[in-house]
């Protein structure tokens, strides 16, 4: 029986629009290290498009294709894998996302590739018999919800990287630095203008749990210390759901405690005009 391997892959989904969150698997990226920077690369990249079209109709196919073929290069290359996944992320990151590595063990990398490339990546085949049955061929689209924490992060991190502002910002801005070592909460981006610094930070009001009750309380703690070290005005702006019940009584809660912290509430559709704000004050 031959040895088995460990190899760690990760999928190459499409993203047309982070805010959307919706995306389609297009490719699979497996390697093997064997100490030395060798062993086995493999990439799996779709040639069908049906599912990216139904997703994204006017998408540029020229654009993922030669994608595709960049990366097939590169992997072929022992001295560049490395720099494979960096480059890929600089080059197309308001379009390609990563999914998280996961690992297993196999005995034959390239039909493990090609099996999880099957299940995860291409459309399944209908044989002629089930055409007639099957009514939509093309498997639903991935979804994630779009509520949350993570929904709004990700809709504020789209609207900085689209107005060019997203190298200059301050990420994870601790709070440690204003209350206690042991304190590891952390603001989602921020940006020093003149004798201001503006904080913005994704807070559910679709989920008010314990995180958003406690968002104006740290502000109310770490507020006037900011103003004592950096002798600068903090300026803290809630982005929320675009749309949550009012009328829930944890959110009025909430609501009125940011309202007594002068924290600014912001749907996620105003951050486009927001990140113009920021590049006007960051002057690019």
């Amino acid at each position: 029986m031959a040895e088995k391997r460990k190899v760690e892959y990760f999928l190459l989904r499409y993203v047309p629009s982070v805010i959307r969150e919706e995306f389609v698997n297009i490719g699979l990226v497996m390697t093997e290290s064997d100490g030395d920077g060798g062993g086995f690369a493999g990439l799996h990249f779709t040639k069908d498009w049906r599912r990216a079209r139904r997703l994204d109709p006017p998408f540029d196919i020229e654009i993922l294709e030669s994608l595709g073929r960049e990366l097939s290069e590169l992997m072929g290359d022992v001295q560049q894998r490395a720099l494979v996944l960096h480059q890929m992320m600089d080059s197309y990151s308001n379009l390609i996302q990563l999914s998280p590595v996961k690992s297993c063990f196999t005995e034959e990398p390239e039909r493990e590739l090609r099996d999880l490339a099957r299940q995860l990546v291409e459309m399944p085949k209908i044989v002629p018999w089930a055409e007639e049955k099957q009514q939509s061929p093309e498997p639903a689209l991935e979804t994630a919800k779009k509520t949350g924490r993570r929904f709004i992060y990700s809709g504020i991190s789209e609207a900085f990287r689209s107005a060019g502002v997203w190298e200059m910002l301050m990420k994870d801005v601790p709070a440690s630095t204003y209350t206690n070592a042991e304190d590891d909460f952390t603001f989602d981006f921020g940006y020093a203008v003149g004798d201001e610094i503006k904080i913005f930070h994704a807070v559910s009001l679709v989920d008010p749990g314990h995180e958003t009750q406690m968002f104006p309380l740290r502000v109310a703690k770490v507020a006037p210390r900011m103003v004592a070290l950096r002798q600068a005005v903090p300026q803290f702006t809630a982005v929320v759901e675009n749309t949550y019940d009012a009328d829930d009584k944890a959110v009025r809660a909430v609501l009125a405690f940011m309202q007594d912290e002068a924290i600014r509430v912001a749907p996620l559709r105003e951050m486009a005009e927001i990140a113009q704000i920021a590049r006007l004050d960051l002057q690019l």
